[in-house]
């Protein structure tokens, strides 16, 4: 495996931001990822795995030690008994529907308009307004970071709204789903009309790692956000959309700093309004240097 210093990860990101990774490589085989995670704990090299990057802020002084991106092997669909697949961690959800609606497996339709990995949205169980991935997992095969293997079900996983119970140090390396007999022209059509409806509501025509915080309970975040008399707030170049007040935009150069600093005032005079404390959906990673 061929590792790259210093390598840039702007282009690698939603957003369009943040410093580079002191040591980037692609695995391509558990057995690879494995000896990886063995040989980096053994000389106490953090490693960071690297989905697509679509609900993640890199500090503006990039991530240290290794970042790995899951390819070949674990990027892989394949179906080894009808009404099941198994999906590679580092499969992205695009190429996924992409190939579900080209050999008619439906029931994945939630992760439509999603732009991760499979290993990310079982992380976070992502969902639209079509559903939750968690409702179709039959369990997720995954290395800890010894590079020992476990299984975990859907009862082990605990899947909640944009959560589970994997630990921090579990990747994602499969995910075994369970598949259903919606008819694959019906699964079309609710995938094209939930993209409609996101390309209408949401600004996908700008970078952004899509919706910034959770919903709280009974309530939407953007709602408040707007509310807060917040649309359109900017710092540098970053700013919360005019079209939805739960994304905040790279307007042009915008810095991570800039985009962590809107997140954070959009929080507070969030709780100022209205005593509510906004979650994050987006991660932070990597080194924030201080102003």
């Amino acid at each position: 495996m061929t590792v790259r210093l210093d390598e840039p990860l702007v282009k690698k990101t939603w957003w369009r931001v943040g410093g580079p990774a002191e040591a980037f490589a692609e695995v391509t085989s558990v057995e690879q990822l494995a000896e990886t995670l063995r040989v980096t704990r053994a000389h106490d090299v953090p490693v960071f795995v690297l989905g697509n990057a679509s609900n993640l802020l890199i500090g503006d002084g990039g991530i240290p030690g290794l970042v790995v991106r899951l390819g070949g092997d674990l990027a892989r669909l394949e179906a080894p008994e009808p009404g099941r697949l198994v999906l590679g961690g580092g499969l992205k959800l695009v190429s996924l529907l992409r190939q579900a609606q080209r050999d008619g497996y439906t029931g994945l339709e939630m992760v439509a308009g999603v732009p991760g990995t499979v290993g990310g949205a079982i992380r976070m169980n992502a969902g639209t307004r079509l559903g939750e991935i968690g409702d179709r997992v039959r369990h997720v095969d995954v290395l800890r970071g010894d590079g020992s293997k476990a299984r975990w079900t859907p009862e082990q996983l605990a899947f909640a709204y944009r959560h589970c119970t994997l630990p921090p140090d579990a990747i994602v390396v499969a995910a075994h789903m369970e598949l259903t007999d919606l008819d694959p022209e019906e699964s079309r059509a609710q995938i094209a009309e939930h993209l409609d409806y996101r390309a209408r509501t949401q600004p996908t025509d700008v970078p952004t790692c899509g919706s910034t915080f959770r919903n709280p309970p009974g309530d939407s975040a953007g709602r408040l956000i707007d509310a807060a008399g917040l649309k359109g707030f900017a710092i540098g170049a970053a700013r919360v959309s005019e079209k939805h007040a739960n994304f905040v935009v790279n307007a042009g150069n915008a810095t991570a700093a800039d985009i962590r600093a809107v997140i954070e005032t959009v929080q507070a005079r969030v709780h100022e309004t209205f005593g509510v404390e906004l979650q994050r959906e987006v991660h932070y990673a990597g080194r924030f240097p201080a102003n």
